[in-house]
C-alpha cells in the first residue's frame, strides 16, 4: 500500500500536494477507489481511498484512523556532521529506518563541517519514515557548539563515546532508561578539553565496541544498541 506524508491532515478529506499526486497518479498509477496511508509524523496513521486521481490535486477521503503509540524510552543522538554530506544524509536514512526520536548536530573544536542545512535531511526522514513503516517522524535540530549543546541535556541520562582513554563502559551496559542521549564526536574523535567538560557536567564516557568507528557508523551503532538492550530488558521483564 502506498504511504503519503500529512502533516497537517485535519479534515475528512485531503489533497495531497502537487509532487505527491503527480506521484501518486502517474508513477504509482493510482485511480479512483484505490487504498492508500498517510502518517502525520505525530503517531496517525490514516487509511484513506483516492476520490479524484487528479495529478496536480489527488482528492483522497479518510476511512479510518489509527494512533500508534511512542515507544516506552526515547533514543537522542548528538553527532558532529562529516566533511562529506553524503555520510551524513545516509546516517539520518538509516537512524530513521531503524527509528531514532531525536538528532541533534554538534559543532565541535575538531569539526571540518562549521555549517548544515536541514531542509535536505528533513525530507530525507519523510522518504525514510515512509518506508520503514513508522508513524513517528524524528526531531532535527539545528547545529550548536559543543559546549552550548552540553548545558541542554540531562547528564544523568546522556553519555560520551570517544576513544581517548579505557575509562569507558559499554554504552549496552547503561543504556536501559527511559531515556538515552549519546554523543558522537566529529573525525578526529572529541578534544581532551571537551572531554572533560562533558565530564565536569557528569556526562560518563561510554565505547562502543572493540573497534575503531567512522563518524556516521558510531551514531547509528548508538541507535542499534540502545533498541537491543532496552528489547531485551522488556523480554527480561516479561519472563
Amino acid at each position: 500500500m502506498a504511504t503519503f506524508y500529512a502533516p497537517d491532515l485535519t479534515t475528512p478529506t485531503y489533497t495531497l500536494p502537487e509532487e505527491e499526486s503527480k506521484h501518486a497518479v502517474r508513477v504509482l498509477r493510482l485511480g479512483a477507489g484505490d487504498v492508500v496511508e498517510l502518517v502525520n509524523g505525530r503517531g496517525s496513521v490514516y487509511q484513506a481511498e483516492v476520490v479524484q486521481a487528479d495529478a496536480k490535486r489527488c482528492q483522497l477521503r479518510i476511512t479510518s484512523e489509527q494512533q500508534v503509540p511512542q515507544r516506552p524510552y526515547s533514543v537522542h543522538v548528538a553527532v558532529a556532521p562529516t566533511k562529506n554530506l553524503d555520510r551524513m544524509e545516509w546516517l539520518v536514512e538509516k537512524a530513521t529506518e531503524i527509528g531514532v526520536d531525536r538528532l541533534s548536530f554538534l559543532r565541535c573544536a575538531r569539526s571540518e563541517r562549521r555549517e548544515l542545512k536541514l531542509e535536505r535531511l528533513e525530507k530525507i526522514t519523510v522518504s525514510a519514515l515512509k518506508q520503514s513503516g513508522q508513524a513517528w517522524l524524528p526531531q532535527l535540530d539545528e547545529m550548536l557548539d559543543f559546549n552550548a549543546f552540553l548545558k541542554t541535556v540531562e547528564p544523568t541520562t546522556t553519555f560520551i563515546a570517544h576513544l581517548a582513554d579505557d575509562e569507558r563502559t559499554e554504552l549496552a551496559q547503561v543504556a536501559s532508561g527511559p531515556s538515552c542521549c549519546i554523543l558522537i564526536g566529529p573525525e578526529g574523535d572529541f578534544t581532551p578539553e571537551e572531554i572533560a567538560a562533558a565530564r565536569q557536567r557528569g556526562i560518563r564516557p561510554v565505547a562502543l565496541g572493540f573497534t575503531r568507528l567512522r563518524t556516521e557508523t558510531a551514531a547509528l551503532a548508538a541507535v542499534h544498541t540502545v533498541h537491543v538492550v532496552n528489547l531485551l530488558k522488556a523480554e527480561t521483564t516479561v519472563d
